[in-house]
Formats: structure tokens, sequence, C-alpha cells
């Protein structure tokens, strides 16, 4: 397993990816950190999926889930991957979009053992992690640098699969877009959000906006970060 391909250019969308490579028709779908329920809309309203229960840790955004009330398929829960409120073998597909690095260090074992409790045997864990590289990882990390979380995640998934709890059906590498119209988004999206808090200075506040309008023109700034999935099967 690796934790990076440095030679990948390849550039998706992520969730249009899973779409192609996931067995989706009639599942039963467990998303653990649903965040903002972006990605579990464009699942649910695919037509694919049986249902979706989305769990999300940080209750603020949790409680702003469950005013959605136009996806009757999906189920918002609260809690953890650590502590997954599912029955033994009871969903087909896990998905964690940039969650499993989030999960407390200590945790994060607990989590893909939970993973590999809920899936059905012969089941599919889509783990989705950023790779510490590119220029949007630069600008976060003035802030929040998350490459030891991010390794340790990593060496959680390498655990579980040379354990044989999960088997490793096959990593993709690919980049992603993501897009800031100016700084005020950028600062709304990924500083001032519920699941972390950022207490910048305004010095450092200030270091931040001018390293990102290095990266701003007319049209915005455009950003392609690398991202890993380990794809993983639960044994038969």
């Amino acid at each position: 397993m690796h934790i990076v391909d440095p030679t990948c250019t390849t550039v998706v969308n992520e969730t249009q990816l899973l779409l192609a490579e996931l067995p989706l028709n009639g599942a039963r779908v467990l998303e653990l950190g649903c965040g903002k329920a972006d990605k579990t809309r464009t699942l649910a309203q695919s037509g694919r999926v049986r249902e979706i229960v989305a769990l999300e840790v940080d209750a603020i955004q949790h409680a702003h889930n469950l005013r959605v009330a136009d996806l009757p398929n999906v189920h918002f829960r609260h809690g953890g991957a650590e502590a997954i409120p599912a029955a033994d073998a009871s969903v087909d597909v896990v998905l964690m979009f940039k969650s499993l690095h989030h999960v407390p260090l200590g945790l994060m074992d607990q989590a893909l053992s939970e993973i590999a409790r809920v899936l059905r045997p012969g089941g599919l864990a889509w783990i989705s992690e950023p790779v510490f590289a590119g220029e949007l990882n630069e600008l976060m990390c003035l802030f929040y640098n998350e490459q030891t979380v991010r390794e340790a995640a990593f060496a959680a998934v390498c655990r579980a699969v040379d354990s044989g709890l999960l088997a490793l059906e096959r990593q993709l590498f690919f980049s992603t877009r993501s897009h800031f119209d100016d700084f005020a988004q950028f600062d709304a999206r990924m500083i001032q959000v519920t699941h972390t808090e950022h207490r910048l200075s305004p010095e450092l506040y200030e270091r931040v906006r001018q390293r990102f309008a290095t990266h701003l023109t007319p049209a915005g700034a455009t950003f392609y970060p690398p991202q890993r999935v380990d794809l993983l099967r639960k044994p038969a």
C-alpha cells in the first residue's frame, strides 16, 4: 500500500468516481462524517441506493442536517465512527470522505473495527483521505497542519489490512478541484468551520490572507488537492 502517488495527474469529481466504481444499486449505505451532506444528497438522488444512514459527530452540523426534509431515503444520526449505531453485518457499503484522520488517534483502530463489524461479508468500505501535498495543503498548514493525523489514519488502514480485518481491493489516486471566489469564501469554508476551532491571531490571519492572494486571479482561486482512496472489502 502507498500513502501517495506523486505521478498521478488525474482530476476527477470524487462523487462521480464512486458512482462509477461502487456496486450501489439497491445498496444500504453508511456514510461516516457526512458533514454538510453534499455528497449524501448526490448519492441519495442518484436513484441507485436503497437507503443511506449519514453519521456526523459535529453536533452543530448534525442539527443542521436534521432540518433536511427532502431526502426520504436518508437517515441522519449523531455519532462517531468509533461507535457506529448500526447492527452487525447490516450495510453493503461504508463511505468515509476525508474523515478518518479526524477520529481521535487512539480510536482509529476501533473505527476500522466498527466498519468491519457493520459491513456484510463481501461489503466495501470507501476510505477517502487527503494526501499531504499540494498548494492548498501548504496554505492550510499555515494554521492547521494535519500531517501527523493523516499519516496515523493511513497506518490504521494498513494495520486493518495486515491483520486480515479488511482486505485491500485497490487504491485510487487522483486530484479534485477546489475553487474559492475570494478570501471571504475561503475563510467561511476552511477557517470558520464548526468541526474544528481554528484560533488565528490577527497577524497569522493576515499571513494566510496574503498567501491566499498569491493564488487569486480575476476568476478566483482554484486548487487541485491530491486524494487517495483505500477501497477495502470485508472478507466473506
